[in-house]
C-alpha cells in the first residue's frame, strides 16, 4: 500500500534556502549596525517564520514589535531581489518528486516562509509538478506546528488522514503532523541533525523517502 498524499515542507526538505537566508538576514543587521550571523546561527533560527527569523536575529532588547515589522520590511524586500541566489533543489528532489507523479501520488508543499516567497521558489524549481496546492504563511492563518495547514490540504485534496504522509527536516514538522493526525517523515538533509531530530522517524536519503512514501508500511 502506498500513500496517496504527501505533505512537503519546503525550506530544509526541497530547497536549500540557507545561503540566501542568511544573506538577507546579515542585509538587515549591517543595515541597522547590529552584528552579522553566520551560516549555522541562522540555520538554529529557520523554521518558524521570517519574522521569528528577523526577531531572534536582533539583539535581545531590540525587539519590540514596531522595531520588528521595520526590520521585516527590509528583510523581505531584500529576500524577494535574491530569493534564488544561491537557493537550489537539494540533490535527487526534481527526480523524486517527477517519480511520485508518475507512481500516481499527489502532493501538496506547506511552509513557514511567506506565500509570496513560497509560490515564487515553487514556480521557479518545479514548474512542472502539479502540486494539489502550495501553502506559505498567510495573514490571518497560523504557523507551523499549529495542525490547521493538514486539515486544509486534506480538504483541499478531498484525502483521508490514513492516506497522507508530511515530509519535512524539524521537529516543527513532525508535532503539525501529529497534531494533524497524519504520519511524519523527518528528512535528515535539512536544516537539523539527526540529534535534533531525536525521537522522530528519520529518512537519511531520498531513495529511502521514495521508498517510505510508495510502501507506507516500510520502516
Amino acid at each position: 500500500m502506498k500513500y496517496k498524499l504527501v505533505l512537503f515542507d519546503l525550506d530544509g526538505t526541497l530547497l536549500d534556502t540557507l545561503d540566501d537566508l542568511t544573506a538577507a538576514v546579515n542585509h538587515v543587521m549591517a543595515r541597522e549596525g547590529h552584528p552579522l550571523h553566520d551560516r549555522d546561527a541562522c540555520r538554529r533560527m529557520i523554521g518558524h517564520g521570517v519574522r521569528n527569523l528577523v526577531m531572534q536575529a536582533l539583539p535581545e532588547g531590540l525587539r519590540g514589535e514596531a522595531y520588528v515589522d521595520t526590520c521585516l520590511a527590509e528583510f523581505k524586500s531584500y529576500y524577494s531581489s535574491h530569493i534564488h541566489d544561491f537557493t537550489r533543489p537539494y540533490p535527487g528532489i526534481p527526480e523524486l518528486l517527477e517519480d511520485l507523479v508518475h507512481a500516481g501520488i499527489r502532493m501538496a508543499v506547506v511552509s513557514n516562509k511567506f506565500q509570496s516567497g513560497t509560490d515564487r521558489l515553487i514556480s521557479r524549481f518545479f514548474p512542472d509538478i502539479p502540486f494539489v496546492c502550495v501553502l506559505g504563511n498567510r495573514e490571518g492563518f497560523p504557523l507551523k506546528p499549529d495542525p490547521a495547514v493538514v486539515g486544509e490540504v486534506l480538504r483541499i485534496a478531498g484525502a483521508g488522514r490514513e492516506d497522507a504522509v508530511m515530509v519535512g527536516d524539524s521537529l516543527t514538522d513532525m508535532r503539525t503532523a501529529a497534531a494533524g493526525g497524519i504520519r511524519g517523515l523527518a528528512v535528515t538533509w535539512g536544516y537539523r541533525t539527526p540529534a535534533e531530530l531525536e525521537g522522530a522517524e528519520l529518512v537519511h536519503s531520498v531513495g529511502e523517502l521514495y521508498l517510505r512514501i510508495v510502501s507506507k508500511n516500510s520502516a
